[in-house]
């Protein structure tokens, strides 16, 4: 199927059926005209938007287990989860940046719901129908994939993203990011941007080409070194990355819970002061949430 891009006047492919979900579930219905992020740790975040709710890169491994990071590499967590899978809402998707130890683990893997749909790339699509997930959904760049719910769509487009430098990059799964518009009635009502591990890199210029006015950014930072190379974005290119993608609002995530993070909040947050964008990030601890309202009627009908 061809549909029009929100926006870019563009097109954008889908290459599996919308989901088309039943009534709120009741913990989300007080959320249908604004939404949360609630950081549990590293990249996973719990996103609920107008009575849709998803989650992000589930990781539910305790402080002190370890993460699979391919080639027999594995990296022990230093921090809690801030909630258990026991502990989640009814989940409408999962919205999964790449198929690695500290993004998806073996916890999650066991204990998740086999039929929960899962947008990713199709490397991991590959990985997760053989740990018996059966809704996986695998995107190439630029495709999407839509929610619908009671005269809301949540589309979900895969963005460019590269976890590490070449020719390190071949030796690493594909990653992607993600954008998310929030419609109804043909008006974009919110956009969230979702960076996955990802580097700064020259395709990254493309994302606000196509989707301009981000309302909210999920930034992967952490500095993560594997073998001594970086393979996600430090402080200095996550402040470039937020220049360059300029939301309204930043919030980093991974950024401390692993061994192999080298670049911590502390260092983020000095380069973002030196740069003067303090009021444009927010930072959440582990357990905390950020609500936010949707746009009004009349900046939607501008967008």
């Amino acid at each position: 199927m061809i549909v029009s891009g929100p926006t870019t006047g563009g097109t954008v492919t889908e290459p599996h059926p919308a989901i088309h979900l039943t009534a709120d579930p009741g913990d989300a219905a007080e959320l249908r005209e604004g939404g949360s992020v609630h950081f549990i740790g590293t990249a996973t975040v719990l996103l609920r938007i107008a009575g849709f709710t998803l989650l992000t890169d589930p990781n539910f491994l305790h402080q002190g287990e370890h993460a699979k990071l391919g080639y027999g590499l594995r990296s022990r967590r230093l921090t809690e989860p801030s909630m258990s899978i026991e502990e989640l809402p009814a989940l409408d998707a999962i919205v999964l940046s790449h198929h690695h130890g500290d993004h998806f683990d073996d916890r999650a893997a066991e204990d998740l719901r086999k039929d929960v749909p899962i947008i990713t790339t199709r490397h991991a699509a590959t990985k997760l129908r053989r740990q018996g997930f059966r809704d996986v959904r695998p995107l190439e760049t630029w495709q999407c994939q839509e929610l619908r719910r009671g005269g809301w769509t949540l589309r979900l487009t895969s963005l460019p993203a590269r976890h590490g430098p070449q020719p390190v990059a071949a030796l690493l799964p594909e990653v992607m990011g993600t954008m998310l518009d929030l419609t109804r009635g043909g008006d974009l009502r919110y956009r969230i941007y979702v960076s996955g591990d990802t580097l700064l890199h020259d395709r990254l210029e493309e994302v606000p080409r196509r989707f301009p006015d981000v309302d909210l950014g999920l930034f992967h930072l952490g500095g993560t070194r594997v073998l001594g190379v970086l393979v996600t974005m430090d402080a200095a290119q996550g402040v470039r990355a937020i220049r360059l993608v300029d939301p309204d609002l930043a919030i980093p995530v991974h950024y401390d819970d692993y061994t192999v993070f080298r670049s911590g909040l502390d260092e983020f947050r000095a380069a973002v002061q030196d740069d003067g964008l303090a009021d444009k990030v927010r930072y959440l601890d582990r357990g905390e949430e950020y609500r936010f309202g949707l746009r009004d009627e009349l900046r939607a009908e501008g967008s």
